[in-house]
């Protein structure tokens, strides 16, 4: 591509990986605040964390909208857009060094119309421009940054920037001006650049469906291929690099597969039960590891070693859903105790620090505290003798991997090297006196870190997130057998289902009473899958409706004419593109999700219009999972789900025999059966009537001589009812 060519060259520049950055452990984070600070933007109106974080730069920086889109057109200028976060560490790099840089704001003030997002508000927006950036420089990142046409056409991108020419990456300053020079000089060359971009934009934006459907064969090949990217020794896939991100989705499909090879004649094979093993022992490693909060419960984004150790501290919300989910079905499958109290602690901590107290759960917990990543987290051995005392120290020093040389720069972060009978032995105590001890620990170390400086708290409250949050937590009630999991999750999805609705619409973001921005196909899909599953947790219809009538909303604003859902909505703002595709990534896609809760709904509703949806969107994403299976972790689930067609419990509680019934329901959901739908009512209310009106599973059902019964079927074809916790357990891992 000549104008590409010419940019690049002109600038000596191709965009390296971020890890060629220096170490995350010792940059500052951003500037200290002021009581009087010199400059005040825009940004100030915002309502986002990261925006709010830039409103005293220099930069005469604008939100995405109308405004700065006019200027632009107007004043015949191009625009600057960056895009980040506000756990993002190296956006805070930036900010410090280029952002709060009079001489460099000046610059961007004077040659171009300067756009701040925040990717986890607009990831439409996200989406479309980091395609561009790695199609441009053959990688991708935050800080994202974006030299865009007025008219919204990318013409030069990059991630992070230095202020002066350094790691091999052009200076900032240098990079502006010599854009600047060539959009006054070189019009034709950026014209021809950004529309060569633009059209490889719309291209990786384009699905070429396929004719026929995706057989279930995909599955079970992916999962075996996934099975053999996993390192064999400590788990997980480090894909070539250092970094190990907790594979979940991976893992589900893992299991799936697995799981029905159990139900084959002749059972597992080796090569099966590897699959098992392999998600095992990176539960197990991820459990023990840095990558886990030993004190507080949660898990940081991701490792920057292969062994779990170092984390890169920052803590999602999304990543507690996913993970604190293949915890809990790795404990239905294997009855394994870590996996439960993994599970258990990550959604305690979910309580304690990311749920607000209206209901809806926050979004990150920053990585960085007092200028540095981790410093929250670490500690120092001198610092554990002085909380512990000497004999306490010693044990959990010995089980905590604490030294007084550090495992990281110096410091110590948590992990288990060792088994608790090792340590036990080595300080002659049983190992539950030694886990008592441990406990007594952890509970002083904790306190004592609540005292320090906290990472600074992401407050913004996304649909989406929400979404898998809740529909993890709901589950976590009756896999855990916790009541306040269930609280938990019911307001939260109150507080969605209320707070973040306008003139009937789902919105994406709210933070401080301020609900903005219509809701994506994500945000849709993802509190479409929570509310049922806060309906086959609690049997309350009301969370069935209110997923019924979002699910009607996408049918109506995303739906494509040719199968499968948009991204955004149509009467949503116009942007560059309007983009549709199953690709999962850090979070499942929103059509990976909604090819899942058509089917869920289609069952519990018994609507073929809704089946027919499903198959639709399959056949349409078949050229995609064809070419590209392997990106499509949380669609293959669906697809297991749409060949394997799935268990359907009816549990009918006979009225003075809820315990018997609740009895049922618990074994349902505490037997790995990765495909389940499940209703109840208990019999002769009113609500069951209109429970059965509503679901068709549930009609005719009757107890079982004077006992609650749960009738297990398929296609509406169900075996006998049992009043019998075991014999459904039995009927149900067949």
């Amino acid at each position: 591509m000549l104008c590409l060519s010419l940019v690049l060259t002109a600038v000596a520049f191709i965009d390296p990986p971020a890890t060629s950055a220096p170490s995350q452990g010792t940059t500052p984070m951003t500037h200290t605040a002021t009581s009087q600070p010199r400059h005040t933007n825009r940004l100030a109106n915002a309502t986002s964390p990261y925006l709010l974080q830039h409103r005293h730069n220099p930069v005469d920086w604008y939100e995405w909208g109308p405004e700065a889109l006019d200027r632009s057109r107007r004043e015949d200028k191009p625009i600057f857009l960056s895009i980040g976060y506000s756990a993002c560490h190296w956006c805070h790099v930036m900010e410090r060094e280029s952002f709060e840089n009079e001489e460099i704001a000046a610059v961007m003030n004077e040659h171009f119309i300067n756009i701040k997002v925040d990717r986890e508000e607009r990831p439409d927006l996200d989406d479309i421009y980091m395609m561009a950036t790695q199609v441009f420089t053959k990688s991708g990142g935050w800080p994202m940054s974006v030299w865009l046409t007025p008219d919204q056409k990318p013409f030069f991108a990059g991630t992070y920037f230095p202020p002066e020419e350094r790691y091999g990456r052009p200076g900032f300053k240098q990079v502006l001006l010599f854009l600047s020079k060539a959009w006054k000089e070189r019009r034709d060359d950026i014209t021809e650049q950004a529309n060569t971009l633009t059209e490889a934009v719309r291209e990786l934006t384009t699905v070429k469906p396929g004719s026929e459907t995706i057989p279930h064969e995909v599955v079970l090949r992916v999962a075996n291929f996934l099975g053999r990217a996993f390192d064999p020794v400590k788990g997980g896939m480090s894909g070539g690099g250092t970094n190990k991100f907790p594979p979940s989705m991976a893992m589900d499909l893992m299991l799936r597969a697995y799981h029905h090879a159990q139900t084959k004649s002749g059972g597992p094979t080796d090569d099966d039960k590897k699959l098992l093993q392999l998600v095992e022992l990176t539960l197990d490693k991820m459990a023990h590891g840095g990558i886990y909060d030993q004190l507080g419960g949660g898990f940081a984004r991701y490792s920057t070693d292969v062994d779990w150790l170092v984390p890169h501290f920052e803590k999602m919300l999304y990543d507690q859903a996913l993970v604190s989910d293949i915890y809990l079905k790795a404990f239905q499958l294997t009855g394994k105790p870590l996996y439960a109290r993994i599970a258990r602690e990550t959604f305690d901590y979910v309580i304690a620090d990311l749920q607000s107290p209206e209901g809806g759960y926050y979004s990150t917990r920053d990585a960085d505290s007092e200028g540095h990543e981790g410093r929250f987290y670490v500690w120092s051995k001198q610092e554990v003798d002085a909380l512990l005392g000497p004999a306490d120290s010693a044990i959990f020093c010995d089980y905590y991997d604490v030294s007084a040389e550090g495992n990281w720069e110096g410091t110590n972060i948590l992990n288990v090297q060792r088994p608790l009978d090792v340590v036990a032995r080595l300080h002659k105590l049983s190992p539950d006196e030694c886990e008592s001890r441990l406990a007594a620990a952890r509970s002083k170390l904790f306190a004592a870190r609540e005292k320090r400086v906290k990472p600074h708290l992401d407050d913004k409250i996304l649909a989406s997130w929400n979404g898998l949050m809740i529909a993890s937590m709901a589950k976590g009630y009756r896999i855990l057998g916790d009541e306040k999991y269930r609280d938990s999750a019911a307001r939260a999805a109150d507080f969605v289902c209320t707070r973040m609705m306008v003139n009937d619409r789902l919105q994406r973001t709210c933070r401080q009473g301020k609900t903005h921005t219509p809701g994506y196909l994500d945000d849709h899909a993802f509190m479409i899958d929570a509310l049922l599953n806060l309906y086959e947790t609690t049997f309350d219809v009301k969370w069935l409706d209110r997923a019924a009538a979002l699910n009607e909303d996408v049918l109506k604003h995303f739906r494509d004419e040719a199968g499968g859902f948009f991204f955004s909505a149509d009467d949503a703002e116009k942007t560059l593109v309007r983009a549709k595709d199953a690709n999962d990534g850090a979070i499942p896609s929103g059509n990976s999700v909604q090819f899942m809760n058509l089917q869920r709904l289609a069952v519990l509703l018994d609507r073929k219009d809704l089946s027919d949806e499903a198959d639709r969107a399959l056949k349409a994403f078949g050229g995609q999972l064809s070419e590209s299976p392997f990106r499509s972790e949380r669609f293959l689930t669906g697809v297991d789900f749409y060949h394997r067609r799935p268990r359907e419990v009816a549990v009918i509680i006979a009225p003075g025999d809820e315990p018997g019934g609740q009895a049922l329901i618990n074994a349902a959901w505490r037997t790995y059966v990765p495909n389940l739908v499940i209703a109840a009512a208990i019999d002769g209310t009113p609500e069951a009537a209109a429970a059965a009106r509503r679901i068709p599973l549930l009609a005719e059902k009757k107890p079982l001589d004077g006992k609650s019964a749960a009738y297990v079927c398929r296609n509406y074809a169900c075996r006998a009812p049992t009043s019998d916790p075991a014999k459904l357990r039995e009927e149900l891992a067949r």
